[in-house]
This record gives C-alpha cells, sequence and structure tokens, in this order.
C-alpha cells in the first residue's frame, strides 16, 4: 500500500435479512483482493456470524471483533489471512456476545488501525436498523445497499439510506456516503412476466447509482456451502462475472451493466429457433 494513501472503507447493507449481504461481501472482498487489492472484510453480525462460513474459515477463528474492542487481544491476533487469497483477511464477529459489546470507540480505533494496514475494509452489516448496523456503517466512505427485486427489500433498503445520509460520520460532516445498488437474485423472466420488480422499477424507487445486478444462480449456494466465494469458486459463472464488473465499478472503471438472463431465455436464445 502506498504512503500516504488511506484505505477505503466500505459498508455492505440492507434493511432485510436474506437478502445475499454475506455473499456479495465475501465475493466483492475476493474479488478486490484478485484484483491485486489489500482487502480486510469485517463481520459486524455479532451473535451469528455467517462470514466466517462462507469464506470457509470457522475452524480459524480463535479471536474476534469483541476480543479486540475490549483489550482481550490485539488486532493482529484477531485477522484471519484466507488460504487461497495472502492479501484477503477476515476480521470475524463473535458468535458469544450481543451487539451491545460493540462500542463506538471501540469501532471507531479498529477501522482506524484497519486503514493503515489495507486498501479497502468492507463491512458485513447485520440486517436492520440496531446498533450493529449503525455502527458497520458509522465510519463508512462508500455504502453498498443490496436488494432483491422485492417490494418489501427495495422499501426497506430505502430507510437505509436515509440511516446513510443522517447517522454516519460523514453525513454529520455534511458530507454524503457514497451510495451504490447491488441488486441479488434477479431473473430476467419473472421480472418480464411482473413476477418480481425490473432493474428500471428498483432504480425508479431508490434512486441511486447501480453498482450491479446479481442474477438468481445456484452456483451462490453452491460456492456458499463449500465455503469459498462464489468468485473464487467459479469464476466464470454468471453471478461472478457480475461480482467481478461491480468489483470494478466501484474502482471507479465504466463497465457497461448488463442484464443477466435466466437460463431459460439464453437456452431459447441458443436453440429456439432450431426447435421451432
Amino acid at each position: 500500500m502506498s504512503q500516504g494513501k488511506s484505505a477505503r472503507v466500505v459498508v455492505v447493507t440492507s434493511g432485510k435479512g436474506g437478502v445475499g449481504k454475506t455473499t456479495s461481501t465475501a465475493a466483492l472482498g475476493a474479488a478486490l483482493a484478485q484484483h491485486g487489492e489489500k482487502v480486510v472484510v469485517i463481520d459486524f453480525d455479532v451473535g451469528l456470524r455467517n462470514l466466517d462460513l462462507v469464506l470457509g474459515a470457522e475452524r480459524r477463528v480463535v479471536f474476534d471483533l469483541i476480543n479486540v474492542i475490549h483489550g482481550v487481544a490485539k488486532l493482529p491476533q484477531a485477522l484471519i489471512r484466507d488460504k487461497r487469497l495472502e492479501n484477503l483477511h477476515l476480521l470475524p464477529a463473535s458468535q458469544t456476545r450481543d451487539k451491545d459489546a460493540l462500542t463506538e470507540d471501540g469501532v471507531a480505533k479498529v477501522i482506524a488501525e484497519l486503514r493503515t494496514k489495507f486498501d479497502w475494509i468492507v463491512c458485513d452489516s447485520p440486517a436492520g436498523i440496531e446498533r450493529g448496523a449503525t455502527l458497520a456503517m458509522r465510519y463508512a466512505d462508500t455504502a453498498i445497499i443490496v436488494t432483491n427485486p422485492e417490494v418489501s427489500s427495495v422499501r426497506d433498503s430505502d430507510r437505509i439510506i436515509g440511516l446513510l445520509d443522517s447517522k454516519t460520520e460523514k453525513a454529520e460532516r455534511g458530507e454524503c456516503v457514497d451510495k451504490h445498488l447491488l441488486i441479488t437474485r434477479y431473473q430476467l423472466g419473472r421480472a418480464n412476466r411482473g413476477e418480481m420488480l425490473s432493474v428500471d422499477d428498483v432504480l425508479e424507487i431508490l434512486s441511486i447509482p447501480l453498482l450491479g445486478i446479481i442474477p438468481e444462480s445456484e452456483d451462490v449456494l453452491r460456492a456458499s456451502n463449500v465455503g469459498c466465494p462464489v468468485t473464487l469458486n467459479n469464476a466464470l459463472s454468471a453471478p461472478a462475472r457480475a461480482y467481478f464488473d461491480a468489483t470494478r465499478r466501484l474502482k471507479g472503471e465504466q463497465i457497461p451493466m448488463r442484464v443477466p438472463n435466466d437460463g431459460r431465455s439464453i437456452f431459447n436464445k441458443l436453440f429456439g429457433r432450431k426447435a421451432a
């Protein structure tokens, strides 16, 4: 990391649970590391802790974020280096403590120390608007708001945008957290049939720049089950390619936005005319 350069703090957040925040944190963190960036991903989901599972590091957790905040361990003791990508590290959450064990001052000190060691700090926020979520976003420079193309998920994301504009350190200084939208579990066929919101519908409601569209895919679930980010587990799969594109946009590159097809649409395009 070059002298004088400070890490970029990114929070991956959403209002609703189960939209793919943790798998997205792992995929984006790994993709940044695959691009040669020095990355740490932090699990803020105190009490639940899933990021270590998605990264296949659950057996290697000795100390966690709460231990560091409370002085039980030093930061380097709690950081787990990924075995596949040497410039990707994990700072796990505690499974045994509750969210009240997170303190604003403690989180500030951890983030400040990590800023000197890494290019990117990616914070995996718990769902909702409680303490863990507000502390995960507190020191963010950039927010990635993860939403499914469903009304309830989009509405909850709107509330998160309000929090980012009021509860962050940047907002209190009169500055704006850089906000990006990541649409997950997208199926073009279902959107075309009106069974889920279209990309345009979601953008119209939330009015923030689109970072990427991740298609619904078994590859994401398979990758999580084997403890490997999808960008590493199956780099040529449709979701991995979408995460790589999103990562390049996050770094400031201009990449054309592709709306992923669902498998049947691709199949019809390839074979439909022949079969007719």
